[in-house]
């Protein structure tokens, strides 16, 4: 079965349409799926997440969410799905309770009838519910915003960008608690700009500039990689960097945590070896697994 169904949608901005936000744009996600939109600032993301949530018309194109069509039918995708934005939208004067109890009004329910649904999130803000909205820490407005997301209990969940700008240890819950929805079988989409959050998904889609770059399991898209990658590391970075590009032996050559990682042409692990000897480095050199972030950076430059 499937849940969202996005057929060339295309999206421009300006007054000559000269900024393209989504260039024919065509997926599926299926019903109970946790469906990662993988891809930097920019790419096209939030765009995406508000034509699907009715917010926002495309220029082209067309999709459904459950069945409906996301203009004829846009009042009854309004109360099927949840949408938690990339910023904090909450009203910030009204304490968390209050909050809460808003948007299930809007909805024509109560906490109290789809506490259920809630409570392994909300009962870890439930000790603050009298403190207002904007007076929460990162983590907690994030907990907030997602159970007033989930109060009418929807069949679809979009997320946009829900981990931007909290720590590492909430990042991780936010990512547990995504899990246990799943398996109530809500349809989770989620977007976000960072690439190790990739391997929580079913499946994801690699964007940018607007354009699907790929669309497989997190492992299938690694596999896809296929060349040799080496990981480097010296006293002078900067200089490494020039040189590794330099290198007839080095397809590509970019940043990597406290590494750089060269994808080699071929094997070339000795040649590389001498290449920086004999430009006098000392160096660690080694062989490493590529990752999501690894395969995007090719399918950039591809």
């Amino acid at each position: 079965m499937t849940a969202v169904k996005i057929n060339n949608v295309v999206k421009t901005y300006g007054k000559k349409k000269e900024v393209t936000a989504l260039s024919d744009i065509s997926f599926s996600v299926s019903k109970g799926e946790l469906f990662g939109i993988i891809g930097p600032d920019g790419a096209g993301k939030t765009s995406l997440f508000r034509i699907l949530t009715t917010l926002l018309l495309a220029d082209k194109g067309g999709a459904t969410v459950d069945g409906f069509d996301i203009v004829k039918d846009y009042k009854a995708i309004r109360q099927r799905v949840g949408y938690m934005p990339g910023r904090f939208s909450l009203y910030q004067d009204l304490s968390v309770k209050e909050n809460l109890d808003f948007f299930a009004t809007i909805f024509n329910t109560s906490v109290e009838e789809n506490y259920e649904l809630i409570k392994d999130i909300y009962s870890q803000i439930e000790p603050f519910k009298d403190r207002k909205a904007g007076k929460l820490s990162g983590g907690m407005k994030q907990k907030l915003a997602l159970s007033c997301a989930l109060i009418h209990s929807p069949s679809v969940l979009f997320l946009d960008e829900p981990t931007t700008g909290v720590d590492a240890v909430s990042r991780k819950e936010f990512w547990e608690m995504l899990k246990r929805l799943k398996e109530q079988g809500i349809t989770i989409l989620v977007s976000t700009p960072y690439m190790d959050e990739a391997s929580m998904c079913d499946r994801v889609a690699l964007i940018q500039s607007g354009r699907i770059l790929s669309i497989n399991t997190p492992k299938g898209i690694v596999e896809t990689f296929g060349k040799k990658l080496l990981a480097v590391k010296s006293n002078d970075m900067l200089r490494l960097l020039h040189d590794l590009k330099q290198c007839e032996e080095v397809q590509d050559a970019y940043p990597f945590g406290e590494y750089h990682h060269a994808v080699m042409k071929s094997d070339g692990r000795q040649e590389l070896n001498n290449y920086l000897l004999k430009k006098g480095y000392g160096f660690e050199l080694r062989e490493t697994e590529a990752n999501i972030e690894d395969c995007f950076m090719q399918l950039m430059k591809e």
